[in-house]
């Protein structure tokens, strides 16, 4: 393994460290300092100014997707007053009438704590978000809830049909999933994946297998017909499928802070194309995986820390 692999693999342990993740949050001078390397990747701590950044996405011709940070909740009053800031943010969108979409994480909003608890919430979601007229995009979270959430994905696609999902190309079993998700409503999202998995179950990053798998599938929903969002910031996958073409249902998304240019490159090219905000406070695992995806990207963030505004 080399040291840029095991400086990855560190910062995706770290990012899993819910101790540290408090440590950090409860001390204003930690925090402010790791504020400074997140704010890179990160839309806003408030939702307000995550709408502000989506208005500004959407002045350049593309859409936007918008979540609220705040995996793994384990407290049930917690995970439902949560699902309401989830509503609220619907609502305001609709009110300053963004091409926005919600993205959450299942574990947000209960689906950890109880199953059906999870379901309930986002039931509640995809209510408001049908009301609305808006895209609701379920976020992938560790290979041990993949399950679960496909559970969720399942039941809400018996009463709805905006509700979206995402999978990731480095997990094997995707190749299974892939075709069961094509039967059912709603956008999918395809990510490489970005959490800590043994090789037992998930390619191996930067491999020609992953980078095979990838295309195997992006092929598979291209020429599908189905509503398809192909999330990767790797330019090298971005051209062959530009090359490939697709049905026109499709989008490529990729994250605020890693993809502006190749976004521009890809609406360019005549694509639709969508950036993808978080906000919040809880952006310790986000931005610790962001840094981990290219542990280079380690420089960039002491530099955000020690520059004086």
């Amino acid at each position: 393994m080399t040291v840029m692999e095991q400086a990855a693999q560190t910062l995706r342990a770290l990012a899993l460290d819910e101790d540290l993740k408090d440590r950090i949050a409860s001390d204003p001078a930690l925090r402010e300092l790791a504020w400074r390397a997140a704010q890179r990747y990160v839309g806003g701590r408030t939702l307000s100014e995550a709408l502000d950044r989506a208005a500004l996405i959407n002045a350049r011709g593309q859409a936007a997707s918008i979540d609220y940070m705040g995996e793994s909740c384990r407290d049930a009053e917690r995970a439902t007053a949560e699902t309401q800031i989830f509503v609220n943010l619907s609502r305001e969108m609709a009110e300053r009438g963004l091409d926005c979409s919600v993205s959450l994480d299942l574990s947000h909003i209960g689906s950890v704590v109880d199953r059906d608890l999870g379901l309930a919430n986002a039931t509640r979601l995809a209510e408001a978000t049908a009301g609305a007229g808006q895209e609701m995009m379920i976020s992938m979270e560790g290979s041990d809830r993949t399950d679960l959430i496909l559970w969720t994905h399942e039941r809400l696609c018996e009463r709805f049909d905006h509700v979206g999902v995402t999978i990731q190309a480095r997990l094997r079993r995707t190749a299974d999933d892939l075709p069961r998700l094509l039967d059912r409503p709603g956008r999918i999202r395809l990510a490489k994946g970005s959490y800590l998995e043994p090789e037992s179950i998930a390619h191996p990053r930067g491999s020609r297998e992953l980078r095979t798998a990838y295309l195997d599938h992006a092929a598979k929903l291209l020429g599908s017909g189905h509503p398809c969002s192909i999330a990767t910031h790797d330019a090298d996958l971005l051209d062959e499928l530009h090359e490939r073409g697709g049905s026109g249902r499709h989008e490529y998304e990729m994250l605020l802070g890693l993809g502006t240019d190749l976004l521009a490159r890809m609406q360019e090219r005549g694509h639709r194309v969508r950036e993808y905000v978080v906000f919040g406070d809880e952006w310790w695992l986000y931005v610790c995986n962001r840094i981990a995806e290219d542990p280079t990207r380690l420089f960039q963030a002491l530099t955000d820390v020690t520059s004086i505004s």
